[in-house]
């Protein structure tokens, strides 16, 4: 069985080391991150799992302090010693477990691996001291690759750092963000180590490989969560007493009952991409989102919302509300009922579709009211969970503020008009919404209709408008 491949992560304090490693590995309960300087303290090791074993073994170090003073003191080694012989005087002396204790621990480790990926926060300036640090890293002769940190910040210095860095002859380098990690950086920094180890090239070939599936999987299953609930919401319903409507506080409590319960359902699907992706649902990021899923439920009854994001969204300017009545039965061009309006806060079309007929007349005689959520109210939800799901494939592990999400997805026309066919289906089966297992031929027809929505809403990622979205995972 072949070694994992061993990397040192080295460089300054607080240079974005363990953020780095939680993105790289998808884990963000690994280290401490903050912004108080020296937060690791001692070396900690952390092992990518492929296919049940270690493909890679990442190795945290602490950050450098002091490079100058310490290249100062090896130069002021006996004259006669080689570089790697002063490298070992100095880590059998005391200034080793003094006042180069850290720098030591760094040495020490980068000595027993295979590669050191040296991070570098680009939004600081390339000063001197940084260039002693490449210095005594090269003392060790480990192959050595640059990571340009926090590039996306506005105050990085990139062109500068990419000077340093060739001054000392490292002209290869990785680009990356630990809090918003680009689409496929990954796999360029495993490809771009691939020619400083070229015997283990092939491995981290595979490496790169497997992360790429890993990651057309994840949104695959991401998407089928989603589907799920669009088709659950559609087929969702509540009844209640035709009579009970002309009671306001009955009709408010009725309408708050069935908002509070799309947007339970709507937040359990928040919840399951949250840990599709990594996210510890009780990490500080993931805490605060409560809050933004109160605003999304404020969006999803709001009319006025509910307006724009039907023009935008490919559903027309016309507007009803969140909420339908199923009072209307259309047969053969002879209605036999009227539309009920309850205000801002309900309308719409009920012969929009809420079943089968025979249940609505049935329903209309016995004088029972259907509540369920309007084709917009379901687009406006759909959005709202594709940009979550694109937001969280960018998201860096190392992040520390709070999500912000802003639904800007826009459907087309046809788009739109393949959507609600999809959840027309839905429609008709009330039982989808509910919890108990569905017979096996009901259960298949369900199945096959949300593989159906899954793959429109595939190509709707696919040909998305928003970054970094166009053929990526």
């Amino acid at each position: 069985m072949a070694k994992p491949i061993a990397l040192a992560l080295v460089g300054h304090t607080n240079a974005g080391k363990t953020s780095l490693l939680r993105t790289l590995t998808r884990r963000s309960d690994f280290g401490e991150v903050s912004n108080r300087p020296g937060t690791t303290r001692q070396v900690e090791a952390l092992g990518l799992r492929i296919d049940g074993r270690d493909a890679l073994r990442f190795l945290d170090t602490p950050g450098l302090e002091d490079a100058p003073a310490l290249l100062d003191y090896l130069q002021h080694l006996e004259a006669g010693l080689s570089r790697q012989q002063r490298l070992q005087a100095f880590l059998g002396g005391p200034a080793a477990k003094d006042e180069f204790e850290q720098e030591a621990k760094v040495l020490r480790c980068l000595l027993e691996v295979d590669a050191a990926l040296l991070v570098i926060d680009a939004r600081e300036s390339p000063l001197p001291k940084f260039a002693s640090e490449i210095e005594v890293l090269m003392l060790c002769a480990r192959p050595l690759m640059p990571v340009l940190n926090f590039v996306s910040h506005p105050q990085a210095q990139e062109p500068a750092w990419r000077r340093l860095l060739a001054g000392h002859g490292l002209h290869a380098y990785v680009r990356f963000d630990a809090v918003a990690p680009f689409v496929g950086a990954e796999q360029h920094l495993y490809a771009d180590l691939g020619a400083l180890l070229p015997e283990r090239r092939e491995a981290l070939s595979r490496v790169a490989e497997y992360l790429k599936n890993e990651a057309l999987s994840r949104r695959a299953a991401g998407l089928r969560l989603l589907s799920e609930l669009l088709l659950n919401l559609a087929a969702f319903r509540m009844q209640l007493a035709k009579a009970s409507l002309a009671n306001p506080v009955q009709r408010a409590d009725s309408i708050r009952a069935f908002q509070s319960e799309v947007a339970e359902r709507s937040r359990r699907l928040m919840e399951e991409l949250l840990a599709l992706h990594g996210f510890d649902p009780g990490s500080a990021e993931v805490a605060d989102l409560p809050a933004l899923a109160g605003r999304w439920e404020s969006d999803l009854f709001n009319p006025e919302a509910l307006k724009s994001a039907g023009k935008r969204l490919g559903a027309g300017a016309a507007i009803g509300g969140a909420i339908g009545l199923g009072l209307d039965v259309a047969l053969a061009g002879l209605s036999l009922g009227v539309a009920a309006s309850l205000g801002a806060a309900l309308g719409g079309v009920a012969s929009q579709g809420f079943g089968a007929m025979g249940r609505q007349l049935s329903n209309k005689l016995r004088g029972i009211v259907e509540l369920s959520l309007e084709n917009r109210a379901l687009l406006l939800l759909a959005a709202q969970h594709l940009t979550l799901l694109l937001a969280l494939e960018r998201r860096g592990h190392a992040a520390l503020e709070v999500l912000q999400v802003k639904p800007d997805l826009s459907f087309t026309e046809a788009q739109a008009a393949r959507l609600q066919a999809s959840l027309g289906v839905a429609r008709a089966h009330p039982d989808w919404a509910g919890k108990a297992p569905l017979a096996g031929g009901e259960a298949a027809r369900r199945h096959q209709q949300g593989v159906a929505l899954s793959e429109v809403l595939a190509e709707i990622l696919a040909g998305s408008n928003l970054p970094g979205t166009k053929g990526k995972a």
